[in-house]
Order: structure tokens, then sequence, then C-alpha cells
């Protein structure tokens, strides 16, 4: 079997797949390709939308980190990361959903980004408007999940794709400034992700 993960590997998206795939016990291997490289025809073959993740699995291209998460799990044994429940998945679902399409562009595009990435990486000052209009959203974002969160794990007592799907964005969020303000008294979200920094994954994907 041969295994492919494109991407950045600082990239959220890119650590989640690579969480789903560790969890799972799956050999790949990361191919790195840098922001630059997003556009050149050769990657724009594998995702049209020049973005990242891209799994190759023997020849079958895949992209989209939730598609990719659900591949890894449907498709390999180990253990299951989709619940049994219909309400758990239902839950699994709609956090998946308020990261893709609410937190992504508050904390990680609009706060993270700004604060960890552009400075260190690209050579360029926070973009302070940016930050400052994200900051709502991002507080929104933080109260929905709180709202959701079960224990110990986001659904309940079994880890899921919405854990693996939500961790990168708040490992990178959670070293930031506003962190500390929007954060403040989520309780639940801290202990989350205490219990998510002791998995092996974890530690060996985000933390190292």
């Amino acid at each position: 079997m041969s295994m492919k993960l494109y991407g950045v590997p600082g990239s959220p998206c890119v650590r989640a797949a690579m969480l789903g795939l560790t969890e799972k016990g799956i050999d790949y291997e990361l191919v790195t390709v840098p922001p630059p490289d997003l556009k050149a025809p050769e990657h724009l073959a594998r995702h049209p939308f020049g973005r990242m993740p891209v799994l190759d699995h023997d020849g079958f291209m895949l992209y989209e980190t939730q598609a990719i998460l659900r591949y890894a799990d449907q498709a390999f044994p180990g253990p299951q990361l989709e619940p049994a429940t219909p309400h758990e998945t239902a839950r699994m679902n709609q956090i998946i959903g308020i990261v893709d399409w609410y937190l992504f562009h508050a904390w990680s595009s609009g706060i993270s980004f700004e604060r960890l990435i552009a400075p260190r990486f690209f050579g360029r000052p926070t973009n302070e408007a940016k930050v400052e209009a994200a900051l709502p959203e991002a507080q929104r974002c933080a109260e929905a999940l709180e709202s959701l969160a079960a224990a110990p794990y986001l659904t309940g007592e079994t880890l899921t794709l919405a854990d693996l799907h939500l961790a990168p964005h708040y490992d990178y969020f959670r070293q930031t400034p506003e962190a500390g303000t929007i954060l403040a008294g989520k309780s639940k979200l801290a202990r989350w992700f205490g219990e998510m920094s002791r998995r092996d994954s974890v530690k060996a994907i985000l933390q190292h």
C-alpha cells in the first residue's frame, strides 16, 4: 500500500488529516507542498482549487479534510472515529461544520495566521484590522463550542472526527494574545484540550 498526504505541514487542515491517519495507525508519507506551489500545474492536477491537504492512496486521489478523515475511518481497521449513536453523530457533524464554516475564518485565518504565521514565515506585520474584525465571530465560536462540548471528548466518551478537526485550530489559537480573553472561563474546552494533549497523536503532531 502506498499512502501519500500532500500539504503544508503547519496547516491546521493538514494536521487534522495527519491526526486522523495516525489515530487509525495508517502509515503514510507527508509530501510537503510549499504555499507558492499550491497553484503549480502539478498540484492543481491533484486539487483543482489549489488547496490542501490531498491524499493519494494507491492512485486514489482525494481532497478536502473532511473527506480524507471519513475515508481513513471507513476504509481502514483500527479505532472507530465516528460515534455509534445518531445524537453523537449529529453533534460531531455540527461541530465539524462550525469549524469549517465559522471558526476557520475567525480563529485561524483572522487571528492565528495574522499573529503567528504572517510575522514568522512571511516577514510581514500582523494586519491588526483583520484581527479586530475577526474578534466577534471568534468569540461566538468559542461560546458555541463551550455550550456543545461534552466530556471527556467533544461528543462524549470517545474520540471522534470532531476532536481531530478542531484540535489543530485550537492549538494555534490558544497561543495568540486574543485567546486569553476569548477562551477565559471556557472550562469544558480547557478540559477537552487537556485530554487531547495526552494522546500520542497530538504529542507527535501538534507538540513536536
